[in-house]
């Protein structure tokens, strides 16, 4: 008879433990990182368009959606893009997550790709309300992407500079319109 009851103060005992430690958890800047990521919101809604892509001297076209979304109270944003060429074939299909860092006043961008590799950890700027940057160095240089978003329009351009910045050529357009 002893065995129920004590069992039973054990489980009430650690429940009421579970309950002060998920109840009571510290606020780890989360207001400040929603009030950072409305700066954000512009981007939340489902885009879809086409644009355009130099490989070399080859241009392609593609067609497609950005699908983002506010995720975790808003504290992130989460990215979907899946784009396909004119017969169809998906050539670019990728995951992104944007939050902000309140430790190092950044937002942060990680993207993951279809073929399994991931685009790494960049930052994203501000510019200005409707205009966004991020970028990333590779071997040959540099590659920044600029967004900007306006009247129900989202235009992003992509360039290459292979001097440090100093110079930049266009080598990706696209010209999403919000749906939803």
């Amino acid at each position: 008879m002893r065995k129920p009851i004590f069992l039973s103060i054990i489980i009430f005992a650690s429940a009421l433990g579970a309950q002060a430690v998920f109840g009571q958890q510290p606020d780890l800047g989360a207001d400040q990182q929603r009030t950072e990521m409305k700066k954000l919101d512009s981007m939340a809604g489902v885009w879809e368009g086409s644009g355009w892509t130099m490989q070399g001297k080859t241009k392609g076209t593609f067609s497609g959606t950005e699908t983002v979304q506010r995720k975790i109270d808003g504290l992130a944003l989460l990215v979907e893009g899946k784009f396909k060429s004119p017969e169809g074939k998906t050539i670019h299909e990728t995951l992104a997550v944007i939050s902000y860092d309140a430790k190092q006043n950044i937002y942060r961008f990680r993207t993951y790709l279809a073929n399994g590799s991931t685009g790494g950890d960049q930052v994203i700027k501000i510019l200005s309300p409707d205009t966004f940057e991020w970028g990333f160095d590779i071997p040959s240089g540099k590659i920044k992407y600029t967004i900007k978003i306006a009247n129900g329009m989202w235009s992003e351009v992509g360039e290459f500079s292979g001097d440090g910045g100093k110079t930049w050529v266009k080598f990706f357009e696209m010209n999403l319109k919000k749906q939803k």
